[in-house]
C-alpha cells in the first residue's frame, strides 16, 4: 500500500474520531448526564463487588447492558470518563459501519456524510453517553449489512443467518427491543431462501436454528440465574414485571411522538426523496435499508414508549441509511451537505448545553454528593441521581435504587415491582436513612402515594441540610434530626 492510499484509507476513520470527541467532549467526566446510565454504571460497579442484577437490584434491562458496565468498573478510575469513551469508541465502530454499508447506497461523499450524521443526531436522542441503544446499534448494523448481503446474492444457506442471528441474540441481551429487528432479518432470509426454491425441510430447519441463535444468550443468562436458584427472578424483572406498569397519559406519549417525529424528520425527507439507483445492486439494497427501517418503526410503535427521544435511537441507523442516498446525490451539493451538518452540529451541542444546565454538570454533582454522604448510615435517593449511590459509597437500603420505580406514578404497582412501592417507602424510611434525596417541584409524574409519605415522614423526622438549583428543579438533601 503506498503512502497516499494509506492516508486516504485512513482520513474517514480520524474524520469520524474527531467527530465523535468534538461531539461528546462537553460531557467527559459529567456523571449526570442522564439518568438511566447512571444507574447502569452502580449497577456494575456493585457487581464487582457481588451484588447481582435482578436479585439485589432491581430493573428490567437485559444482564448483557449490566455486564457490559460491570466490565468497564474493571477498567479502573472513577467510572464516569471510562464509560463515557467506550461508548464513544463503540458509537465511532458503529459509524464507521454506517460509513461502509452507505457505500452501497451512495456516492463516496454521501457515505461520509451519512456516518458524520449518526454521530451527530445522536446528540438529539440522548445518545451523547452510554445509553442502551448506542452499544446495540453496533451489533444490529453488523447483523444487518450480513443479511443484506446475502439477501442482495440472493444465496442463503443456513450458515449464513447464523451469525447475524447470534449478533442479533446479543443485541437482545443489551436492549430486548432489538428483538423486532431481529425477526425482520430472519424473515427476509427465509423468504429469500424460498424464493431460492429451498425445500420446505430446509426452510424449516433454518428457522430453528436461527431463532435458537438468537435466543442463545438470553437463554444462557436464564440458566445461570436458574442454577443460581434465581430463575424466578429473573423471569419476573425481564419478562413479567413490564405488563404490571401503569400507562402513561396520553398527552405524555403524543408530545414525546412528535419530539421524536421532528428530530427524524429531516432524515425521513431525505428518505423519501432520494435518487434513483444507478443499477439493480443499488436498487436491492437501498430497498433492504427501507424495509429495515419500517421494521425498526414498528417495533418502537409497538412499545409504545416515547417519553424521551432514545426510544427512537434504534430507528436511526436504518432512518441514516435510508438519507444516504440524498446526501450523496450528484450534482454539486455537497457545500450545501456540509454546511447542513455544521448547522445540526452546533444545534446538537446547544442541546447538551441545554440539557447540561437542567440535570448538572460535573461540579453540581460533586457539591450534592459531599452533602449526601451519610456518616454513619445509609443514603436514600427518592428522587435525584442515582449516581449519588457510587459518588458517595452509599449502603442500600433497597432493591429499588433507581428512584423512577418507586417515584413515578407508572411503577404504582405491585404487579410493576413485586411490591407495594407504597409499603416498600415506608419500610426503607423504617430502617432510618440518615440523608435523604428529594427534588423540589416534584417529576410531573411522581407517585403521589408515595411522595404524600416521604413529605410527611421529611416534615417529621428530618431537616433540610442542603439546596442547589438545576434548571427548574431544587436538588434537596436532608438529614435525620436525631
Amino acid at each position: 500500500m503506498t503512502n497516499d492510499s494509506r492516508r486516504r484509507s485512513l482520513f474517514v476513520p480520524l474524520l469520524l474520531l474527531l467527530l465523535a470527541l468534538a461531539a461528546r467532549a462537553q460531557t467527559f467526566g459529567n456523571p449526570v448526564i442522564g439518568y438511566d446510565e447512571q444507574f447502569y454504571l452502580l449497577v456494575g460497579d456493585r457487581m464487582i463487588h457481588g451484588a447481582i442484577p435482578f436479585v439485589d437490584i432491581f430493573d428490567r434491562k437485559p444482564i448483557g447492558l449490566f455486564l457490559i458496565y460491570g466490565a468497564i468498573r474493571l477498567l479502573g478510575g472513577e467510572g464516569t470518563l471510562q464509560y463515557q469513551l467506550v461508548a464513544l469508541l463503540v458509537a465511532w465502530a458503529t459509524a464507521l459501519l454506517v460509513w461502509r454499508f452507505a457505500t452501497l447506497l451512495t456516492t463516496r461523499f454521501g457515505a461520509i456524510a451519512a456516518a458524520c450524521a449518526y454521530l451527530i443526531w445522536l446528540n438529539f436522542m440522548e445518545g451523547e453517553g452510554g445509553q442502551a441503544p448506542v452499544f446495540f446499534n453496533l451489533p444490529m448494523i453488523a447483523a444487518a449489512m450480513l443479511v443484506e448481503q446475502a439477501v442482495r446474492r440472493r444465496v442463503v444457506t443456513l450458515r449464513s443467518g447464523l451469525l447475524p442471528m447470534l449478533l442479533v441474540g446479543v443485541a437482545i441481551q443489551i436492549k430486548y427491543t432489538a428483538l423486532f429487528e431481529g425477526i425482520f432479518f430472519a424473515c427476509l432470509l427465509l423468504w429469500t431462501a424460498w424464493r431460492s426454491e429451498v425445500g420446505p425441510a430446509r426452510v424449516a430447519a433454518m428457522a430453528s436454528c436461527w431463532a435458537a441463535m438468537a435466543l442463545a444468550p438470553t437463554l444462557a443468562a436464564y440458566f445461570a440465574y436458574a442454577a443460581a436458584g434465581y430463575g424466578n427472578a429473573f423471569l419476573f424483572a425481564n419478562f413479567v414485571s413490564m405488563w404490571g406498569k401503569i400507562p402513561d397519559p396520553p398527552m405524555t406519549g403524543i408530545v414525546g411522538l412528535l419530539t421524536i417525529v421532528v428530530i427524524l424528520a429531516p432524515l425521513l425527507a431525505c428518505a423519501a426523496f432520494a435518487p434513483p439507483s444507478r443499477d439493480d445492486a443499488q436498487a436491492s439494497s437501498r430497498r433492504f435499508v427501507l424495509q429495515w427501517l419500517a421494521a425498526a418503526i414498528a417495533g418502537m410503535l409497538v412499545m409504545r414508549s416515547f417519553s424521551t427521544p432514545q426510544y427512537a435511537m434504534p430507528v436511526l441507523v436504518p432512518a441514516i441509511l435510508a438519507a444516504a442516498p440524498r446526501l450523496g446525490k450528484p450534482g454539486g451539493q455537497r457545500k450545501a451537505v456540509w454546511l447542513i451538518l455544521a448547522i445540526a452540529f452546533v444545534i446538537a451541542q446547544l442541546v447538551l448545553v441545554s440539557l447540561q444546565k437542567l440535570k448538572g454538570r460535573a461540579p453540581e454533582a460533586a457539591r450534592i454528593a459531599r452533602a449526601a454522604t451519610p456518616t454513619h448510615g445509609c443514603l436514600f435517593v427518592y428522587d435525584g441521581y442515582p449516581a449519588l449511590y457510587r459518588l458517595t459509597h452509599s449502603c442500600l437500603l433497597s432493591r429499588f435504587v433507581f428512584p423512577g420505580h418507586l417515584n413515578m406514578t407508572n411503577e404504582g404497582s405491585a404487579a410493576a415491582l413485586g411490591v407495594d412501592p407504597a409499603g416498600e417507602v415506608r419500610r426503607i424510611m423504617a430502617l432510618r436513612p440518615e440523608k435523604v434525596t428529594m427534588d423540589d417541584p416534584p417529576f410531573e409524574r411522581v407517585n403521589l402515594k408515595t411522595y404524600a409519605i416521604m413529605e410527611q415522614l421529611l416534615a417529621r423526622d428530618y431537616r433540610l441540610v442542603f439546596a442547589m438549583r438545576t434548571g427548574n428543579r431544587r436538588r434537596l438533601v436532608y438529614r435525620r434530626s436525631d
